[in-house]
């Protein structure tokens, strides 16, 4: 299929941190208090058992859960105008790719969603807001208001037209030492507000390692989401992002992202029910391209994806945002 393909230059360039290894020992302790902490919040051997169906997506569940694609744009770029340029270009590309039906409203089309920092938000919602693409915040503080200097409030997210925001990015658990008790009490706070959160887990490179990437997203997700009604699950995203492909260029295969969601989602089944678990959007992220898309896409349980750096080239990103339904 032929596609519409505007090729923009760089606009920011950015260099990626080392992961710096954590101790054996604080590692082992770490793997302790997750089973600990597992055993006492969710009960039955089936609850870690996943299916290996990796079969292509039906037109039923594409269908039943929306797909949702979103872009971080994290700390890029660097001045407003190339924020406003990558904005313009972005929707202007989509609205050439007569083959993509993203941002439109039906069935089994595509959600768009854009990350930008602080201060481009509002008038980055005005040029993309046109297309049906919405906004978010890519962090906020739990707290209504008051002497938090640096933080920024839900509500005030919201009075400058957020939708979403992101909770738990693995770089604001690791760099900003965001603890799984003040995402959870973020996440309330997003919903109390009337915005949708987007709750990120995922495991380390030593946790990958030791094999506990199951152990580490089920404690996540239960402690994230302690006291999210059934209700507020519907408005509540997942997005597993495996901390070790997150800027690194490496990508999590998509038989194994997809075993990851399934599992995920009987995590979701022993706190809320079945009904919540096949219901709730999980993407995946960790360096999404154009070229690894599709297979993930493809996958039965995989519902969508938060993409980073390739967020900030107009072309790759709606490229990502309009993937071939396989």
């Amino acid at each position: 299929q032929a596609r519409h393909r505007w090729h923009f230059p760089p606009l920011v360039t950015f260099r990626h941190h080392p992961i710096i290894p954590t101790p054996a020992p604080i590692i082992h302790a770490t793997m302790k208090l997750s089973l600990a902490l597992l055993a006492a919040t969710l009960s039955g051997t089936d609850a870690f058992t996943a299916t290996n169906n990796n079969g292509p997506r039906t037109v039923t569940e594409l269908n039943a859960r929306q797909p949702i694609m979103a872009g971080n744009w994290k700390m890029n770029p660097t001045t407003e105008a190339d924020a406003l340029n990558l904005a313009t270009g972005f929707t202007a590309l989509l609205d050439e790719m007569t083959d993509s039906c993203a941002m439109e409203e039906k069935e089994g089309c595509t959600e768009v969603v854009l990350f930008p920092p602080f201060p481009f938000i509002s008038k980055v919602r005005d040029i993309v807001g046109k297309s049906g693409i919405s906004v978010g915040a890519q962090q906020v503080y739990y707290e209504d208001k008051g002497a938090f200097t640096g933080s920024v409030a839900a509500s005030m997210v919201k009075s400058v037209g957020c939708e979403y925001v992101l909770c738990g990015h693995s770089e604001r658990r690791s760099v900003f030492s965001d603890s799984d008790a003040n995402i959870n009490m973020k996440v309330k706070k997003v919903l109390e507000v009337g915005m949708k959160p987007i709750l990120c887990v995922g495991e380390t490179q030593d946790e990958y390692d030791l094999g506990i990437t199951q152990e580490v997203c089920a404690m996540q997700v239960s402690k994230d989401l302690a006291g999210v009604s059934k209700k507020d699950m519907a408005k509540v995203v997942i997005a597993y992002e495996p901390v070790w492909a997150i800027g690194t260029g490496l990508v999590c295969d998509s038989e194994a992202a997809n075993d990851v969601h399934k599992y995920i989602r009987t995590v979701l089944t022993k706190m809320y029910d079945e009904e919540v678990a096949q219901a709730t959007r999980i993407q995946y992220g960790g360096s999404v391209t154009p070229d690894s898309v599709d297979a993930l896409m493809a996958k039965s349980d995989v519902d969508g994806c938060l993409v980073g750096g390739a967020s900030l080239f107009a072309d790759k990103f709606a490229r990502i945002v309009s993937f071939e339904k396989e």
